[in-house]
């Protein structure tokens, strides 16, 4: 099954082979939606159904080696190359087919991580629309379909984008482009209006927990749990199964924070915020995030909408003693003081006057009804 690494969308996958099997498969197809919806699982499983038609090889197919498969994606200028060269997919291809090979799901981070690059701006270069007319002029090797795929289209710069275009508009023969974009009006508006778009959901809380059940092994309270979490992205489930021991972590900062600000202990929240100083800055910005997220929770837990509540089962424990704190007073004040530590820790100010101050502005908000 050429869809079997896609988590969900169902409706999705038929609108695809629907397109095939009434013969109204357009030129290219451009596939948009939200971080971990399954777009570039989506595209490739499309990719080996367009190509499987004429080759009987599904070892190439599952190994994604097929010769008329062309994937393009951002890559980064390594201090190995020279000067005048313009960094193409190809110079990438072992770490892409790793990545990929693992599974479709992952985001620009990691991908950056595979190419060693994690501080660099990763686009698509006018030296890879120019190798790609060169791949796609050739015949294909099976007689059937020459696939480009190409993930995050948003990021080819402007000389590569119009030459992007020129393909577009003139297609070389039996040629499919498949795109997978999350921001398409970073687009050129004369590529959207040559690509029929097809917009992806996110991925339902159901099929999330089932399939965190069937290849996680997590237990049907626990998936269901991160399900909800999730918010529809799988990217999002498996960040969550990988970082458990990290939001353990943020939880009992959390907690400690809360306790010593209700308490007003200023000498302990001194501490608090100088262990809070010692973690790396990207730690510090993920904390910060991973505590408006629990405020928010909080707070529609205080208002009984439980319904709407993404809690682990810890996380819900501490709730219920704490969430009648947050209120209609201090919601809005403690958003905008963690948004203003976030911008700070970003640009690079003092950390432990940044979390002591955050701690004991928490002792004030805290008291408002």
């Amino acid at each position: 099954m050429n869809f079997s690494e896609v988590i969900g969308q169902q409706e999705a996958q038929q609108r695809l082979i629907q397109m095939v099997s009434e013969d109204r498969l357009p030129h290219a197809i451009m596939l948009c939606g939200p971080k971990g919806s399954g777009k570039l699982a989506l595209a490739v499983g499309f990719a080996k159904t367009l190509l499987s038609r004429t080759s009987n090889d599904e070892l190439m197919l599952r190994k994604l080696e097929h010769p008329d498969l062309h994937f393009t994606y951002p890559t980064i200028k390594l201090t190995s190359m020279s000067s005048d060269h313009k960094p193409v997919s190809d110079d990438f291809a072992q770490e892409w087919h790793e990545l990929i090979m693992a599974g479709p799901y992952f985001t620009m981070n990691e991908w950056l991580e595979q190419m060693g690059g994690e501080n660099q701006q990763a686009i698509i270069t006018a030296g890879e629309s120019d190798d790609l007319i060169r791949k796609l002029s050739l015949k294909s090797s099976q007689g059937g379909y020459k696939v480009s795929l190409i993930w995050l289209p948003e990021r080819m710069n402007i000389e590569c984008a119009n030459k992007i275009l020129k393909l577009l508009e003139e297609p070389p023969s039996q040629t499919i482009f498949i795109m997978v974009c999350e921001e398409p009006d970073h687009l050129l508006d004369t590529i959207r209006s040559r690509v029929q778009r097809i917009d992806i959901k996110k991925i339902a809380d159901e099929d999330i927990r089932k399939a965190l059940v069937e290849h996680r092994g997590l237990t049907e309270d626990m998936a269901q749990r991160m399900a909800r979490m999730a918010n529809g992205s799988w990217l999002k489930a498996l960040e969550m199964l990988s970082t458990d021991s990290e939001n353990e972590l943020f939880l009992d900062m959390f907690q400690a924070l809360m306790r010593l600000a209700y308490q007003r202990k200023v000498k302990d929240l001194k501490a608090w915020s100088e262990r809070m100083a010692a973690m790396g800055r990207e730690r510090q910005k993920r904390f910060l995030e991973y505590f408006l997220r629990l405020i928010r929770e909080n707070f529609m837990y205080n208002f009984q909408q439980e319904e709407l509540c993404y809690m682990t089962e810890r996380e819900e424990n501490f709730a219920r003693n704490f969430a009648r704190f947050i209120n209609e007073a201090n919601i809005l004040p403690i958003t905008d003081l963690v948004n203003l530590a976030i911008r700070d820790i970003g640009q690079n100010a003092n950390a432990k006057i940044v979390f002591f101050d955050f701690a004991l502005q928490m002792i004030v908000l805290l008291i408002q009804k």
